[in-house]
């Protein structure tokens, strides 16, 4: 009775709540800085203001909402649009769409100066500092600078400024990467040319975007979701208790034990940075399992042109020792012999010599990112056909069609592709493992299954006793005859 639930990747989530009116923009002092230098044609800074316009219009503009401002910089700094002056969508794209090119250099580091000291300042319309409002500026340019940008990028953040930046074509990497907020990854963008800066409109509505977490079910509560402005708390059902971690219940009578084990997939096409995310994503699962030596027992398996048991069940009894010793998993950096590996955890792993309990739900949770180079129906019929519950999860190069066969029944529940590895920590925050709806229930389940297989053991001896008297007594009759 384990239940594991795979979500929705977070960006669908966030474009139906915006679709469902659902999403909200939470109060903000925006300020855009824009590049018009001379590298910049007429033509393609129409385009950025068609960027500047889209975003505004996803946004929730207004007084106590999000205030926006507009500089616009080329060798000198124009403040083209205050927070105090345009309160309202159409005034602010109306006064967009009359924002004309500089010109002339780029000087980026004193157009942050500006905003820094200007845009977002009270004389300016910008809100006094406090943790209920935002500040945050988008800088767009395609060049490299001719002054300094580190050091007064770094001052907008210390006043606590969250700095994006998007570079079009020829721009310098290294000076976006100088100006951003971490994490880069998440503030720093790149577009081949201006005409397909629009793609990024909707990166920058969803990130201003403030769902009701509850009602889109992107929060990782156990049993009762309570919303918050801007986010949520979790609680518990009558006779359950909120657990320290804040997410997860308990009930009086405890958790069911449960045998789970990884199968990692850790072939050459997983590529190393993206082998550390698989290890991160193992340990938020992790995070979410009671291990101790009466609940949760988790084993590791890695394949790759050949499978190895990284640990098996039941070698660490505490979450702090079993994270630890995912971290210090070595990539393999071969092929992908999804089957073999299959036939290994069936075979060799869920093994009460290597560690597995009699009477205990047995799960196996399969990682790949591509085709596999052997069959793996036999060996996926053979771990389920042994009682293992099989879950599959697939990145890049997956095959939907392996994943299917991989995973249990109902196949819906049990198996999940995403494109890239970066959504994977949004599966294991979804990712939960509930033995039952009743704890109790499920530890008197498990009791009874243990009885049944003491019982079946137990005529089984009879039985062998019984065929090997029998046989002797043969023995015996045809001496004495």
């Amino acid at each position: 009775c384990m239940c594991v639930f795979f979500p929705t990747p977070l960006n669908t989530l966030i474009q139906i709540t915006v679709l469902a009116g659902l999403c909200k923009t939470r109060p903000t002092d925006l300020v855009f800085i824009v590049d018009s230098s001379r590298s910049v044609r007429p033509s393609e800074f129409e385009q950025v203001k068609v960027f500047l316009t889209n975003v505004i219009n996803g946004l929730n503009v207004g007084p106590n909402a999000t205030r926006v401002g507009v500089v616009n910089y080329a060798s000198r700094v124009k403040n083209e649009v205050s927070m105090k002056t345009h309160r309202t969508k159409i005034a602010l794209v109306k006064a967009v769409s009359k924002i004309e090119p500089l010109s002339t250099g780029t000087m980026t580091g004193s157009a942050i100066q500006f905003a820094l000291n200007v845009a977002f300042s009270e004389a300016e319309g910008a809100r006094a500092k406090s943790p209920d409002v935002s500040k945050v500026a988008i800088i767009v340019t395609d060049g490299r600078p001719q002054d300094n940008v580190k050091d007064v990028a770094q001052r907008a953040r210390d006043a606590g400024i969250e700095i994006f930046s998007i570079g079009v074509g020829r721009v310098d990497m290294t000076t976006l990467r100088q100006m951003a907020s971490e994490p880069l990854d998440d503030h720093v963008d790149y577009v081949e040319s201006y005409s397909v800066i629009e793609k990024l409109t909707k990166k920058f509505q969803e990130a201003f975007c403030v769902s009701d977490l509850c009602a889109t079910g992107d929060h990782d509560c156990q049993q009762v979701c309570i919303s918050t402005p801007g986010s949520y708390k979790c609680a518990c059902k009558d006779g359950f208790t909120l657990n320290n971690d804040g997410r997860t219940c308990s009930a009086p009578c405890g958790n069911a034990a449960i045998d789970a084990v990884f199968v990692i997939d850790g072939s050459k096409s997983v590529r190393p940075e993206n082998f550390e995310l698989v290890k991160k994503w193992i340990n938020q699962i992790i995070d979410k399992l009671e291990v101790s030596e009466k609940n949760a027992h988790v084993g590791l398996v890695q394949y790759s042109s050949t499978v190895k048991t990284e640990f098996p069940l039941g070698q660490y009894n505490n979450k702090k020792a079993l994270k630890e010793a995912v971290k210090k998993m070595d990539y393999m950096e071969r092929g992908t012999m999804t089957g073999l590996a299959l036939h290994h955890t069936a075979d060799n792993v869920f093994n009460i010599a290597q560690g597995a309990r009699p009477g205990v739900q047995k799960v196996a949770i399969v990682f790949t990112d591509g085709r596999s180079q052997d069959y793996i129906g036999d060996a996926a019929k053979k771990a389920k056909n042994l009682g293992l519950e099989m879950y599959a999860v697939g990145v890049g190069n997956a095959l939907e069609s392996e994943l299917k066969q991989i995973a249990s029944e109902p196949i819906g529940d049990h198996y999940f592709y995403t494109a890239d590895f970066k959504a994977m920590s949004e599966i294991a925050k979804k990712l939960q493992i509930n033995k039952c709806e009743d704890p109790c229930e499920c530890d008197s389940l498990v009791k009874f299954q243990k009885k049944v297989e003491d019982a079946l053991q137990a005529l089984n001896k009879k039985y062998i006793l019984y065929e090997s008297m029998s046989k002797r007594i043969a023995l015996l009759e045809n001496k004495i005859v």
